[in-house]
């Protein structure tokens, strides 16, 4: 059975520069940890904008320009990208919430993903629900102790969706 590890949008932008909150930070270590235990398939997304940003429909509702591609806040945190560094793996990049073409890359066959990252109201859950819908019968499961939302409320009220919609949550 192929393992595969999701690291959503741990990016700078997210961490500490325009998103940035003091949850994002403090799930640095556990996920740099995660990402240096784990054996199997690493996939990582980055949240992707283009200076129109605040042209678009995101940016209308999220005025607050992030993650433009080429910019040090699109960049991944610096203690992620060292443990990435050592790894194997495949860069996905999203231009909204989810990313639709994740099923495809990861491809057909038994698998158990787990996914960590950032934020757990937006894009974390967003790419496990599209996981989870791509692939019913395997398990999708999500380190909460990886994750940190928008606010602790934000981050507690995705991981209800989450258990809910049969997403394992580990806490």
């Amino acid at each position: 059975m192929r393992k595969i590890l999701v690291v959503v949008d741990m990016q700078k932008d997210f961490v500490d520069g325009t998103l940035g909150t003091n949850e994002a930070l403090a799930i640095i270590d556990k996920a740099v940890n995660k990402i240096n235990d784990f054996d199997g398939e690493i996939f990582v997304t980055y949240d992707t904008h283009n200076s129109d940003y605040l042209e678009t429909s995101e940016g209308k509702n999220l005025p607050v320009v992030h993650c433009v591609k080429g910019t040090q806040g699109w960049c991944l945190e610096e203690k992620i990208a060292t443990a990435l560094g050592s790894k194997k793996y495949t860069k996905v990049e999203k231009t909204t919430f989810g990313a639709m073409n994740l099923p495809q890359i990861i491809g057909d066959g038994e698998k158990e993903i787990e996914l960590i990252g950032l934020c757990t109201d937006i894009c974390v859950v967003s790419n496990a629900l599209i996981l989870k819908a791509a692939f019913p019968e395997s398990e999708i499961k999500v380190d909460a102790s990886c994750c940190a939302g928008v606010t602790p409320e934000l981050h507690d009220a995705a991981i209800l969706t989450m258990k809910s919609c049969q997403i394992k949550v580990e806490e």
